[in-house]
């Protein structure tokens, strides 16, 4: 059934590649290339924040400002930025510094993986570090695709670390995303924590069936790009 498509993968990500020589000018050429190239490389560590220093030798944010846009622009990554404190409006308190970078097609993220580890991951099995990156990158580019925004926060003197962030008509809505059935410490302590008034629910993306318990709705993974219409149609608070 896959056969043949990992050529595919790789054949386009160098068409990518291309075309950045084709279309973009000067220095910048290898700087955005610098980020493309990095992309797989930093969905694939613990913190999954992008960071410039690593895709070259005294490589400097603001050196790189606008190549990672240019990207955006031309359709090949999507940019998730980092809240500043999770709380409503969800643009309002964003960070243009600090944001993690995913594939806006999962593919190309796959393209970049060597043949043992794509196999694996269509056989969901030993993926290791890229596991959390690959499944988080799915959900990321269903959310994007169903025209929701893509933010995530990050506590820095804590493990706190959310995913993703939608809103329904009253809440702000964390999404956390899991390749297995793992609970949502994350997720719990937003929920439960005083500090957090604008969060009364969550969203579990897992590998399991739809379920709802102390505030946490859990949904099978592959039900991300349906998550902002639910949210737009449904009380979900009150329907649970």
């Amino acid at each position: 059934m896959f056969e043949g498509s990992s050529a595919l993968q790789r054949e386009l990500f160098q068409a990518y590649r291309d075309d950045v020589r084709k279309y973009a000018y000067g220095v910048d050429q290898t700087r955005i290339l610098n980020v493309l190239d990095h992309v797989a490389q930093q969905l694939a560590k613990e913190n999954k924040k992008f960071q410039i220093s690593k895709v070259a030798k005294d490589a400097r944010f603001r050196d790189y400002r606008g190549c990672v846009e240019w990207l955006q622009d031309a359709g090949v990554i999507s940019i998730c930025r980092a809240m500043s404190f999770p709380e409503l409006p969800i643009g309002g308190n964003q960070c243009d510094d600090k944001f993690k970078i995913y594939f806006a097609d999962s593919g190309l993220l796959l393209g970049q993986l060597d043949e043992e580890s794509q196999r694996d991951f269509r056989a969901n099995r030993n993926l290791g570090t890229y596991k959390g990156g690959l499944f988080e990158n799915i959900a990321g580019e269903a959310l994007a695709k169903s025209g929701a925004p893509l933010v995530y926060y990050k506590r820095d003197d804590s493990t706190l670390e959310m995913d993703f962030f939608l809103r329904d008509a009253e809440h702000l809505v964390p999404v956390e995303v899991k390749a297995g059935s793992a609970k949502a410490k994350s997720l719990r302590t937003l929920i439960a924590s005083e500090h957090y008034p604008d969060i009364s629910w969550g969203i579990k993306l897992a590998d399991g069936n739809v379920g709802f318990s102390n505030g946490i709705l859990t949904l099978p993974q592959w039900t991300a790009f349906l998550l902002k219409r639910l949210l737009s149609e449904t009380d979900v608070a009150t329907a649970v």
